[in-house]
């Protein structure tokens, strides 16, 4: 079947839009291919608005490891914003890419990558403008697979009615699997989606909802969830890309037209992370740790500066300045942009791997903005809970000696709601964020000296130690930040040197419900959706209202409620929505892991130390990957990359 642009169509819309620009594509580096060249056409969507999702890594890499298939064409569609919706659906026009303005109905896989669970009402929405069926068994062979991943896909039950599938862990191989599997498929000439499926359902890594029956117990639990299939594997283990040099993806990424979160090229330095913090699923799901090289961070640092033109890159991973080679990669990308306007950054920074020599050669050439660390916890004993080993005192160490080397701004991040937290573990946060402006004081010898607190609600996560915690109720954070709020500003003195950012407690209540539900959740999320919830991860659309009254309704039949996902604690032996979904970290470990929070026991790094036997390398194959090399970047001259003379913005 072959598919045409409704650009035509869209074009006298877009003066009656904010931000047309975020509709039209040919960014730098984007592609286009003819339609009827390929075999598989793949959509890939990022469920927000076009300046949050144009700078995605994960979304970028699959795009280009798509489109350098000969076969394979890929392109990409955004969430469109409440008025453009509107007329779409006056004019009857439907979800288009950006790239070639193809209707989202004609490819044969519409790939969704969530970051978070807030975005599922926005798939919905998609699903209905492309005038794709809600749910998936309405479908037929005439509409696309529609296959979730990210790191939300690691729990797909609340959206197991509207989706085919779920990829489980990396994404650069399974990719390339799934359109072998769909371009045998098609070739055969079938018109059986149940066969696809099924064929897809035996790709390592994918899972299909539907090929599982899931049964629920008296006591409103999970009783069992098994395959209704020959041939379906009873546990979907998630795929892991070894040797990230052979994968330097992007090559060439977007540049985009409009305005975007992220202005600067990224590379990812390395990928997992073993610290060990219990609330953080995305250090559990991604282990082991893979480290690229010294000299493939640096062919991907000079092949995307001269393919784009960006000004500032940045080093990304979960916890950047663990990399074993951070000093000689800062250094050595210092010493070779020196001449040019290029800058070097790093994500929030761990505070025991923080030194000055690091921050003086992201520096060098003349930006010295605010750092960032994440204490996550106020108190010396809730971090000793949440495996966040850092003390007050190296925290202001390390603040000390950034005011004294000429910083004037340090941003603290921190969590409320945390399992076992008390009303004093927060008030902590403002003794701290004080000794600080103490501190910076002294040492800068100044008054200017700035600390912002920038405060989360902690949500507990599937395939962690927190799995099974009962979540703080909104009130409860709302009342404790309140409380914060009051000791930060009551101190005239230092208290005007202190920033205060927060967001209330609701958004994270509902953000839980979505984390740790099952498949009864899709009435509640497509009940938000039918009463207009849209980008639920925007304070001025989120509706808690929304959310509360649609899961009072579609949770009632099922003698359940909000605060039965929420504010219930979890035992051992409950089966948990996403036990048939394997991260590689073995149950009983995070269990026993969970009583050592309780007991407020920490666990080093297990790079450094004996294994800990969480599962994951032998039970998937795999091995943590780190150096050091012993090389060094080359070449050793100063690179003036100038303005970039790209091929052309469009392939």
């Amino acid at each position: 079947m072959t598919s045409h642009s409704v650009f035509s169509d869209l074009e006298p819309l877009l003066a009656q839009v904010q931000k047309p620009i975020q509709y039209v594509g040919g960014e730098l580096n984007s592609t286009v291919k003819e339609w009827d060249s390929v075999d598989v056409h793949w959509a890939l969507m990022y469920p927000d608005a076009y300046e949050v999702g144009v700078p995605n890594q994960g979304l970028m890499i699959l795009y280009e490891v798509l489109n350098e298939r000969q076969d394979t064409l890929a392109e990409r569609t955004y969430a469109v914003w409440p008025d453009l919706a509107e007329l779409m659906r006056k004019h009857e026009l439907p979800q288009f890419t950006v790239d070639g303005h193809h209707p989202v109905r004609d490819f044969d896989v519409l790939g969704v990558s969530f970051a978070t669970e807030l975005g599922y009402t926005n798939l919905l929405e998609a699903l209905d403008l492309a005038q794709i069926p809600i749910a998936a068994a309405d479908r037929t062979a005439d509409h696309p697979i529609v296959l979730a991943g990210g790191h939300a896909a690691f729990n797909p039950e609340p959206i197991a009615e509207f989706i085919d599938a779920a990829a489980l862990g990396d994404g650069e191989q399974v990719v390339g699997e799934i359109t072998d599997v769909i371009k045998q498929w098609k070739a055969e000439g079938s018109r059986e989606r149940a066969e696809l499926l099924l064929r897809l359902a035996q790709v390592p890594g994918v899972y299909v909802p539907s090929l599982y029956d899931v049964e629920y117990g008296a006591n409103h639990q999970i009783a069992e969830v098994r395959p209704n299939r020959d041939g379906v594997p009873a546990v979907v283990p998630k795929r892991t890309t070894m040797d990230l040099d052979q994968w330097p993806y992007p090559k060439k990424p977007l540049v985009p037209l409009a305005e975007s979160v992220h202005e600067r090229m990224s590379v990812e330095i390395f990928r997992g992370c073993t610290r060990g913090c219990r609330f953080c699923q995305a250090g559990m799901i991604t282990r082991p740790v893979r480290e690229r090289s010294i000299t493939g961070i640096g062919e991907m640092v000079e092949r995307g500066l001269q393919a784009t033109g960006f000004e500032e890159v940045g080093l990304l991973s979960l916890s950047s300045a663990d990399h074993s080679e951070i000093a000689d990669i800062t250094k050595g990308l210092a010493d070779r942009y020196e001449d040019s306007k290029t800058s070097l950054s790093l994500p929030s920074t761990r505070v025991d791997a923080f030194n000055i020599d690091l921050a003086n050669e992201l520096s060098r050439n003349g930006r010295r903005s605010g750092l960032t660390f994440a204490p996550e916890g106020g108190s010396e004993r809730i971090r000793k809970v949440i495996n966040k080993m850092v003390s007050k005192e190296d925290l202001i160490r390390t603040v000390t000696t950034a005011y004294a080397n000429g910083w004037r701004q340090v941003k603290l991040y921190f969590m409320c709601g945390l399992p076992t937290e008390t009303d004093e573990d927060v008030l902590e946060i403002a003794e701290m964020a004080k000794e600080v402006i103490r501190a910076g004081r002294e040492a800068a010898g100044r008054k200017d000296i700035r600390c912002t607190v920038s405060i989360g609600g902690f949500v507990p996560k599937p395939h962690t130690p927190f799995q099974w915690a009962a979540q703080a109720s909104a009130q409860t954070i709302d009342e404790r930040l309140a409380k914060l709020k009051a000791a930060i500003t009551g101190d005239k003195d230092l208290g005007r040197s202190i920033g205060f950012r927060y967001h209330d407690g609701k958004p994270s209540e509902v953000e839980g419900l979505l984390s740790r539900g099952d498949r009864r959740v899709g009435a509640v999320i497509r009940k938000v959706w039918e009463s207009g919830g849209r980008f639920d991860g925007w304070s001025e659309h989120f509706s808690h209202e929304r959310w509360v009254d649609a899961a009072t309704e579609a949770l009632a039949p099922y003698g359940i409620d909000l605060a039965w996902y929420t504010t219930r604690e979890r035992g051992e032996d409950e089966v948990l929505p996403w036990d048939h979904l394997d991260s590689g970290l073995d149950k009983q470990w995070l269990w026993d892991d969970w009583l050592d929070a309780l007991d407020e026991t920490e666990l080093d790094d297990c790079r450094w130390i004996p294994c800990y036997d969480c599962g994951v390398c032998p039970g998937m194959g795999t091995d943590i990957q780190i150096g050091p090399t012993g090389r060094k970047l080359l070449p050793l001259t100063p690179v003036n990359t100038g303005v970039p003379q790209p091929d052309g913005a469009r392939q």
